[in-house]
């Protein structure tokens, strides 16, 4: 098949809309905690934390958690692989949208 070659780059592991969301919503912020995370996707809490941890598997988001005030707090932020491997997802998509 000729697109086999164009969709081989496209990244598994950013197929499913949550994970797309959060690599997304990591790509342009530094750091975002769980309940940012939440509000932005509206989505379930069990929902973001399988998701999560199918991208910290990969390598792709590091998870940092913290007492702020006596509470706890889980944020995220983006790796360095991870954000390599998102920018080469969106450049596949890129050249598939592109392609003739």
């Amino acid at each position: 098949m000729a697109n086999d070659g164009i969709i081989a780059n496209l990244n598994k592991a950013f197929e499913n809309r949550i994970r797309l969301g959060i690599m997304s919503i990591l790509m342009v912020n530094d750091v975002v905690d769980f309940k940012q995370l939440k509000e932005m996707l509206q989505t379930t809490d069990g929902n973001i934390a399988s998701h999560i941890n199918t991208l910290e598997k990969k390598g792709y988001v590091a998870i940092t958690k913290q007492f702020i005030d006596k509470k706890p707090n889980t944020s995220y932020s983006a790796t360095k692989a991870g954000k390599n491997a998102f920018k080469s997802h969106l450049n596949a998509l890129e050249k598939l949208i592109k392609h003739k």
